[in-house]
């Protein structure tokens, strides 16, 4: 492991955020983001052309505020992180570029890092490095995932994962049909504070006993609300919002919490981390915090401005591997759009290694 802890600049560009960040170890000293949400809006949702576009004319600014805010000169930075993938291509292919560049320019090691494995690791920002093992449940647009991390800059087992829409995405749908706007986590948590959540009885995806114990299902779900508010439209009568809303919410935090300490209990596993942007959500961390408690699991989220995508998490990933002397990346690093949960980095091949050496 290096003797200091290493200053570390993080580039994430996954989706429709332009994060960067600083961390020195396990501290955050910078989190700068540029996000093109606003004109997604519109759409109903991300446009990759859009995000791509947004990242190229946010890159530059974005990677000076983060320095002026952590207060260094780029000369001064042990490594360069980047998400090398999953996400969407045209926009993971800005940040690889910029980070390559930044890396090259620099003479710093290149850290192509996992998008999923970032958002578990961003929480050593918060609550210190990661007990091993740990669970983790991933909750966003693109992904729900249940991972069991054993060393988040090498061992990350994949338990179970989103068959269909996601959790965030299911969201999003629902937000969209009850014409609250995007994104749709955040307007959904805040009418479902003043609705009932055991006013409708939605259905709970995969949930029976001869089902897939780890995996997420949300499609039926996002269904059965679609079609009862259709009746409810047909039949010529409002749509109570608020209880749809507090209803549908808990449908999807009671199938995600639930899952998440069976699989603690099934693993021998005694913390659970929970990351990715609805990880934001005030009744999934509540209820996530009362099941945990009566299990006697120790419970692990970040603040809600670290859920969501940003550099922070990317930084905190890198500064990791350089800690631990992972190997970097090599400068033909490539975006991955499908790149999986297991592969928490892309290092450079020994050839490539010897030749950076030189």
């Amino acid at each position: 492991m290096a003797a200091e802890e290493p200053l570390v600049l993080g580039i994430e560009t996954s989706c429709d955020e332009t994060g960067v960040g600083i961390v020195r170890g396990t501290t955050l000293l910078a989190d700068a983001v540029a996000s093109s949400v606003e004109e997604h809006g519109r759409y109903g949702g991300v446009v990759p052309e859009i995000a791509s576009r947004a990242h190229l004319e946010a890159m530059v600014p974005t990677v000076q505020r983060a320095l002026d805010q952590a207060g260094i000169k780029a000369s001064d930075l042990d490594g360069i992180a980047v998400t090398a993938g999953p996400g969407l291509a045209g926009a993971l292919l800005v940040g690889v570029s910029a980070a390559k560049a930044y890396a090259y320019a620099l003479g710093k090691p290149l850290y192509g890092v996992n998008h999923l494995a970032s958002h578990i690791c961003v929480d050593q920002l918060e609550h210190g490095r990661l007990p091993e093992p740990t669970m983790a449940l991933l909750v966003s647009g693109g992904h729900s995932s249940l991972l069991l991390t054993e060393d988040i800059t090498s061992t990350v087992r994949s338990l179970g994962a989103t068959i269909d829409d996601a959790a965030g995405e299911a969201f999003d749908k629902v937000a969209r049909l009850l014409n609250l706007g995007f994104p749709g986590g955040p307007v959904i948590d805040r009418y479902a504070r003043e609705g009932d959540p055991a006013a409708i009885a939605f259905p709970r995806g995969l949930s029976g006993a001869k089902d897939p114990a780890y995996d997420f299902s949300f499609s039926g779900l996002k269904t059965a609300v679609s079609r009862w508010v259709e009746a409810k439209r047909r039949a010529g009568e409002d749509v109570p919002v608020r209880d749809v809303s507090a209803s549908f919410q808990e449908a999807v935090v009671d199938v995600l919490t639930r899952k998440a300490v069976r699989a603690c209990k099934d693993e021998g596993v005694d913390h659970l981390m929970i990351g990715g942007g609805v990880a934001a959500n005030s009744r999934l961390r509540a209820l996530a915090q009362e099941r945990c408690d009566r299990a006697g699991i120790t419970l692990r989220v970040p603040r809600p401005k670290l859920c969501t995508d940003n550099g922070a998490m990317v930084a905190a990933l890198g500064a990791e591997m350089v800690w631990r002397d992972r190997a970097p990346s090599a400068f033909d690093l490539s975006a991955d759009s499908s790149l999986p949960v297991t592969d928490t980095h892309v290092p450079a091949s020994h050839d490539e290694l010897h030749r950076l050496s030189e």
